[in-house]
């Protein structure tokens, strides 16, 4: 026998949905709006440039360095540590007035001002169109994982169902995207790793809230769809708050202690584990909601047995 649960110590998160939603549709634009306007900040992973590694004797104060980087064949570069403090990576952009050698020598002249005996480890140039290349290709990542994600949710669940997450997920997508073009926060293929972790993240939880609505549309006969999305959220709750709490202790850390390298990476993380949280409960579930979801959605369909009208043989 099918359970009766009782909603009434519910909390009503759809009660706030609208006005919620509202901000989100008002951020979107607003983040299609910089996009076009201001566009992004690409990293020289996209846009080329050439790459100078360097291991010095003794730890090197990062300002101190880029302070000798005055030269103009050196103008643009971006100095970040390499695993440890002795190791430096140069990273300089294209130059079509200058050879990709003459910036190096320039970088390393610079270096052997600090640290007479600096070792160069690896210089490598990345071309602009290779840059343009990785561009695509990451847009392409980003698309291709949202479709399968909506055929994936499509056949596990039910079409509203699925476009409720894809929708929350392509939210969770353009407003990080946003954020990172309005602040003009650079752009490099870290950010686009972390973007693709926000996908992944927020996808599990919207799935974790949706296998609970369907398992309460099956068990709570008599309530209204809206009343069985909020005991879902409800009874999901505790789940989100600790991995989210647990999570976003990690990606602190990250942001803060993490250095240069994967700056951008924890970036990405941090906006889209609080978008990604609350578009999976008024984005997700508000849009099935909208689209009309009912219990009878949730039911498995029934085959009818081959001979099941026929009249009985047995006396």
């Amino acid at each position: 026998m099918l359970q009766i649960f009782s909603v009434k110590n519910t909390v009503d998160f759809l009660r706030h949905a609208l006005p919620i939603s509202v901000m989100s549709l008002i951020l979107v634009i607003a983040s299609f709006v910089s996009l076009g306007v201001q566009g992004i900040n690409w990293g020289l992973d996209f846009t080329g440039g050439t790459v100078v590694e360097m291991e010095f004797s003794a730890p090197v104060d990062l300002n101190a360095l880029r302070a000798t980087m005055t030269t103009d064949e050196a103008e643009g570069a971006v100095v970040q540590n390499f695993g440890s403090s002795r190791d430096i990576l140069v990273r300089l952009p294209v130059r079509n007035e200058l050879k990709s050698d003459v910036q190096v020598a320039a970088v390393l002249t610079a270096a052997q001002s600090i640290d007479s005996g600096v070792i160069q480890k690896r210089v490598e140039f990345v071309g602009p169109q290779v840059g343009k290349e990785l561009a695509e290709q990451g847009g392409l990542a980003v698309i291709v994982a949202l479709i399968c994600i909506l055929i994936y949710v499509s056949f596990r669940f039910e079409w509203r169902l699925a476009a409720g997450s894809v929708a929350a997920l392509a939210h969770d997508v353009i407003v990080t995207l946003g954020v990172f073009s309005v602040l003009q926060l650079e752009f490099d293929l870290t950010v686009l790793a972390g973007l693709l972790t926000v996908v992944g993240y927020s996808l599990n939880d919207t799935i974790v809230v949706y296998d609970r609505i369907r398992e309460n549309f099956l068990k709570m006969r008599k309530a209204t769809p809206v009343e069985i999305v909020n005991t879902s959220i409800t009874q999901t709750m505790s789940r989100t708050v600790i991995t989210t709490g647990t999570t976003l202790i990690t990606v602190i850390a990250l942001f803060l202690k993490g250095g240069t390298m994967i700056h951008g990476f924890a970036t990405a993380l941090l906006l889209g584990i609080f978008v990604g949280t609350y578009s999976s409960i008024y984005v997700a579930s508000y849009l099935a909601i909208k689209l009309g979801i009912n219990r009878e959605h949730m039911l498995p369909v029934e085959i009818e047995k081959e001979g099941a009208d026929q009249p009985s043989m047995m006396p």
